[in-house]
Parts: C-alpha cells; sequence; structure tokens
C-alpha cells in the first residue's frame, strides 16, 4: 500500500480557524492518503515554547526530523495561514530519486522586502514584520528527515539556537548545495506578492488571515480562502 503523505502543520488556538481551512483544502486537492499532525504550544515547550516566535510553533517545526525517527520525508507547513490548491502529492514525489534524496531539504527561497512593517493588523497578534535574510523560508520545508546534516536538529539543540539560526537553516551554511528550490508557486505570499496565478499550489496568508476584517476584501485569494471556509463548516448549522 501506498506511504501516507506525513504533514506536520503549526497549530495555535488564535488562528484555530485558519487550521480548519487549511485541513480541509488539503483533503479536497491531495490524491494520496495523508496524515496530518498539529504541533501546538504544549510540543513546542520541548524546545522552548514561543521563545522570538510569533506563533506557538515558532520553534516547533525544526523538530520535524526528529518526530520522524530521523527517516523518510516528511512535510512541514504553517498551515493557520496556508491555503492548499495543488495536489500535495507532487510536492511529496520531489523526493523520490535518490539524487532528489541527497537534499536535507526543499523550500521556496523568497527574496524580497517586505512592504509592510506590521502584520496580523488590528487585532491582540498585531506585531512588526522586519526584513531578514531568508524571510519565511522555513515556513514551508520538504523535509529529508534522514538526511545526515539535519541529524544535528535534537530537542536540544534547537532549545539552544536563536530563531535566526534556525529560520535561515544556518547549520547548512557550509552546504548550501543541499537546501534545494521550489517553484514559489508552493509558497506564494499573499500581499507580498503580486496577485497568484492560476496555477498557485499552495497560498500564504502571512500578513493576515483574510477572516481579519483588515485583509476580508483582499481580492481573489481571500475569496478562495471564504469558499473554503465555508467547505470546512459543513454540518455545523443547525
Amino acid at each position: 500500500m501506498t506511504q501516507s503523505i506525513r504533514i506536520f502543520t503549526g497549530f495555535d488556538n488564535r488562528e484555530s480557524v485558519g487550521w480548519s481551512v487549511f485541513c480541509r483544502s488539503v483533503i479536497e486537492n491531495t490524491t494520496l492518503p495523508i496524515s496530518i499532525t498539529p504541533i501546538d504550544e504544549r510540543i513546542a515547550k520541548s524546545v522552548g515554547g514561543r521563545r522570538d516566535g510569533t506563533t506557538a510553533f515558532s520553534f516547533a517545526r525544526f523538530l520535524v526530523p526528529a518526530l520522524c525517527g530521523f527517516h523518510g520525508r516528511a512535510i512541514w507547513c504553517d498551515g493557520v495561514d496556508m491555503l492548499a490548491l495543488g495536489d500535495f502529492r507532487e510536492l511529496w514525489e520531489v523526493c523520490d530519486s535518490l539524487e532528489q534524496m541527497k537534499m536535507a531539504c526543499y523550500v521556496v527561497k523568497h527574496d524580497y522586502q517586505t512592504r509592510h512593517p506590521r502584520k496580523f493588523l488590528g487585532t491582540a497578534m498585531e506585531t512588526a514584520n522586519p526584513i531578514k535574510r531568508r524571510h519565511n523560508w522555513s515556513s514551508l520545508i520538504l523535509w529529508n528527515c534522514s538526511a545526515l546534516k539535519n541529524r544535528v536538529l535534537t530537542p536540544e539543540f534547537i532549545r539552544k539556537s536563536d530563531g535566526s539560526f534556525l529560520h535561515q537553516f544556518k547549520w547548512l551554511d557550509e552546504f548550501p548545495e543541499l537546501i534545494g528550490e521550489l517553484p514559489k508557486t508552493w509558497n506564494w505570499l499573499v500581499g507580498e506578492y503580486p496577485d497568484a496565478p492560476t496555477d498557485a499550489k499552495l497560498l500564504h496568508f502571512t500578513l493576515g488571515l483574510p477572516s481579519l476584517s483588515r485583509y476580508y476584501n483582499k481580492g481573489r485569494e481571500a475569496k478562495l480562502w471564504r469558499e473554503y471556509a465555508v467547505m470546512a463548516s459543513r454540518g455545523m448549522n443547525v
């Protein structure tokens, strides 16, 4: 039987509606069996909790190889502020060849300077959105959990590392060739990039979900998110 696609996502109580919509969109569009594992604040405490991250799971994404026993492959998605429009089978099969399995991970290598100095406007989560090196690379990661260079990512190592070290993949700085590149369509930054192309696979509402008043009427991407929100809430109305 075909192995299930292992997807790990962030979960933050403040964005729980976003997590439900994301899961619904993955189920709707993926043509292989999937398992979705939420990483919440309780699990994140094993690597130091929230620390300097804006979400409960900011550091826990780097636990994925260890959670998988440093074996096989897995996908990390922020999840709570994302919408899947493509088939995750396509992303999963990037690592099918032996040559591709030599990589430590695959990410969308964003190279941009944000036009929005603050995000989550008008909410209790509102925060600064500074320009960073390799900003948003870690929001979607196709992990090769078996890669030797990733075996450094133990809970103890993650606890002792700061945010910039981890989110900028600095444990791989001497081996940049081990960071594979995915097309932008697999992590399209809504509000930072122009309107998403029709072949976008994953929309990332990094500035704020369309459920928030400041982002409600923000174009076609927001409309798509609300359509999936209706799907996710079916059966809840009596």
